[in-house]
């Protein structure tokens, strides 16, 4: 697939994120205005609620776009998500008839609020990137146990919060908690010295589901993919992990990128998982290629100083693909909901620059991060802007998702404080 041109000027450069053939989903507001869903094209924000007041896209099923989120839309199913998709290429093409008429609904990015653009329904978070499990099991187990025993068998996961989650540009608040070095003789209660990021990909279920259902039934129910900022405070997970997991340590946010970028604009970049050592059960086989070819970088800016990468990755080196952990998450019957969010696991490459971790990429603290100002980072402190990219390369196009941003604040001083 080529650039799909486009009658706005700016989505037809190759290098922009958001072509015709991208058309992500988000929820924006200007001015006083009620937040309400759009489209992303070139420097601009096609207003779908205007559109559908007009008569210009109608799906036949009343008003979806006049609300705060895009959930009515996923619920419509497949067929529709692929109607509307023709219709929006139809209006916003080179050459369109429309063109007169939706040439009023545009409105410029820079003056619009982006907000959540879907209603998070459950939350999952997964530790499905081999590179980066390997390397988090090599620090604290040796690289002889670096895998647990069912990690090459299951997509491991653990169920998170739904209610912090939130959208790119939202501050992220230092977290106390519960801390227990290895010399303390008990545990106190601080602010988290040790906040990191996790880089991730995001998989929304569009279509709900009862019981257990296929890999190929999973990848059909995923509406799209947004960028998926997993902060984690390290040293209180090290303390309260055991013997159930992450809790407190993963509940302070997740922050996503403000663009629903669906399968359809991905396709073309499908790939295939890794090549495994392990076969898996017939029910978590490959089905096809279910990955994607997405380019992928953090960068960290200190307050008042210069942006610095501090690592790039791609997607497809994860083990499992959301399909599989979405099928997974399944198999005992459990219901999957609409707006349902599967956090893919950190990925990471197997180089120390492709590392989606802080704790991966100062190796637990031991080795300092220099950045381009000259500092040095083990861990995010007060004041640093975590910013997550990424973007499907395609032959003259760009597939962008927005940029994933969030700045960590200093930890209050008396979290009990009222």
């Amino acid at each position: 697939m080529t650039l799909m041109k486009s009658w706005v000027d700016s989505a037809n450069d190759a290098n922009h994120p958001f072509p015709l053939n991208n058309l992500p989903y988000g929820v924006f507001s200007v001015s006083d205005d009620d937040p309400h869903c759009g489209v992303a094209i070139g420097d601009m924000i096609f207003d779908c609620a205007a559109a559908e007041e007009s008569g210009l896209i109608d799906l036949g099923v009343g008003s979806v776009f006049d609300v705060p989120f895009w959930n009515e839309v996923m619920e419509l199913g497949a067929d529709k998500w692929a109607e509307l998709r023709a219709r929006l290429t139809a209006i916003l093409s080179e050459g369109s008839a429309d063109q007169d008429a939706a040439k009023d609904m545009l409105v410029a990015q820079s003056d619009a609020t982006m907000h959540m653009p879907f209603l998070v329904s459950e939350y999952t978070d997964f530790y499905a990137g081999k590179n980066h499990a390997f390397n988090v099991g090599t620090m604290f187990r040796g690289p002889e146990n670096a895998l647990p025993p069912n990690w090459l068998h299951i997509p491991i996961g653990y169920n998170g919060r739904a209610s912090s989650v939130v959208v790119s540009g939202t501050d992220v608040r230092r977290p106390w908690g519960q801390l227990k070095g290895p010399n303390d003789a008990a545990p106190r209660f601080a602010p988290c010295a040790r906040f990191d990021i996790e880089l991730e990909v995001g998989a929304i279920v569009g279509t709900a589901s009862d019981g257990p259902i296929t890999v190929q039934e999973a990848d059909d129910n995923i509406f799209g993919y947004v960028l998926l900022n997993d902060w984690s405070a390290r040293d209180i997970q090290a303390w309260e992990y055991q013997p159930l997991g992450p809790f407190q340590a993963k509940a302070t946010a997740t922050t996503i990128s403000p663009w629903i970028v669906t399968k359809a604009a991905l396709n073309p970049f499908r790939c295939d998982t890794p090549a495994r050592e392990v076969e898996l059960l017939d029910h978590l086989k490959d089905c096809g290629p279910m990955l994607y070819d997405i380019d992928l970088e953090v960068t960290l800016r200190p307050e008042g100083g210069s942006e610095s990468t501090i690592a790039r990755t791609n997607y497809k080196e994860m083990y499992y693909s959301a399909a599989q952990q979405l099928a997974h998450h399944t198999t005992s019957g459990c219901p999957m909901n609409t707006g349902d969010l599967l956090g893919s696991g950190t990925i990471s490459g197997p180089t120390k620059e492709s590392r989606g971790s802080l704790l991966e990429l100062s190796w637990g603290g031991k080795e300092p991060l220099e950045l381009a100002s000259g500092e040095t980072r083990n861990f995010i402190e007060d004041n640093d802007t975590l910013t997550l990219k990424g973007a499907a390369k395609g032959d003259g196009y760009t597939i962008g998702f927005g940029d994933c941003v969030g700045k960590v604040l200093p930890a209050l001083d008396d979290p009990y404080k009222r």
